[in-house]
């Protein structure tokens, strides 16, 4: 049988402020990539958002960023590889603390927007965020876009590359995210977004948005917690896929 992996990011607020529905969210997917306080979250939210995930059996993953809170990790920045590698592996050790504590670990890491777009073509960044893996967990999966040079170098590293897609975002036809600037870019549409994950989970191609069908092989499918309606569609999704015959399951 099939089988795919379901991944949103959550514990996307900071103090007062939330984002997502975390609880919620936690009862559909199965694996959680918890923002670690660089481009959202803070102590508590991680604290919180580990207990929940440890208590659903949800994988809890570390989502590393730009250190730009103001921007949402969705600006464009410069940072020297020595210093990325030790942000990396000091979002993921501070996410580890609270995995621990409620009985579960950090079960792999995704970078998160300027940072996860930036190391799909950029060898440095690439590298350097891989060192931040390797220097807090030698055996951390990553988790990124097919093709990039993060997957690249996690696999020459040693660690477990796995290829995820997203339902909600539109590819160019070199099987990149279209900038979400783009007018396109975004999925909006309910049924469409249900279509593109079974074809994506059964077939392992999505249709680009010149067209195209393009392939597009995944372990895992992200499903974005910040868009209106998020609970709702992704439960959706899950029957959806569970309905065409796919099994619904953690990749970690």
């Amino acid at each position: 049988m099939t089988s795919i992996d379901l991944n949103a990011d959550l514990g996307e607020g900071f103090g007062h402020w939330t984002l997502t529905d975390d609880e919620r969210l936690l009862s559909v997917v199965t694996s959680a990539n918890v923002a670690c306080g660089f481009h959202a979250g803070d102590a508590p939210t991680m604290r919180r958002v580990c207990e929940l995930a440890a208590a659903r059996g949800v994988r809890i993953g570390a989502q590393v960023s730009y250190r730009d809170l103001a921007g949402f990790g969705r600006r464009a920045m410069d940072v020297p590889p020595a210093e990325l590698t030790a942000e990396v592996a000091y979002q993921i050790g501070a996410l580890e603390v609270f995995a621990r504590a409620a009985g579960a670990r950090v079960a792999y890491v995704k970078p998160h927007g300027a940072l996860y777009n930036r190391v799909v073509r950029d060898e440095e960044q690439a590298r350097a965020v891989v060192d931040g893996v390797v220097l807090a967990g030698p055996t951390l999966p990553v988790l990124g876009l097919p093709g990039s040079r993060l997957l690249e170098h996690a696999a020459k590293a040693g660690l477990p590359a796995v290829e995820e897609a997203f339902a909600d975002r539109a590819y160019t036809d070199q099987g990149t995210l279209v900038a979400r600037g783009q007018e396109g870019a975004l999925v909006t549409d309910p049924r469409t977004v249900l279509e593109r994950s079974v074809d994506l989970a059964r077939s392992g191609e999505v249709v680009a948005l010149s067209g195209r069908r393009i392939r597009m092989r995944a372990r895992s499918l992200c499903l974005h917690g910040d868009t209106p309606g998020a609970v709702d569609l992704a439960r959706r999704v899950r029957a959806a896929l569970e309905a065409s015959g796919v099994r619904v399951e953690a990749f970690a």
